[in-house]
């Protein structure tokens, strides 16, 4: 009878957990699959990141710059 080493049991082992990893990466396969067909249909060709962004220039978010027009009072003050 063939006596079985150390290396042997080890390699079960691994193979074993290697077994149940690609299980586990199949049922999480398997429920993304799912999720993404029932998921609602977003616009399709529209970035979510820029939609409603209107081309041209930007009012600034923090408010703090002086608007063009008051900038051609003081220039004109100045003078």
């Amino acid at each position: 009878m063939a006596v079985r080493g150390p290396m042997g049991r080890g390699k079960r082992e691994r193979e074993r957990a290697r077994a149940e990893r690609q299980k586990e990466k199949a049922a999480r396969r398997e429920e993304a699959k799912h999720r993404r067909a029932n998921a609602p249909a977003g616009s399709h060709g529209e970035d979510p990141d820029i939609a409603g962004i209107v081309p041209g220039p930007q009012a600034n978010p923090w408010g703090d710059e002086v608007p063009p027009d008051e900038t051609d009072q003081e220039d004109n003050e100045q003078a």
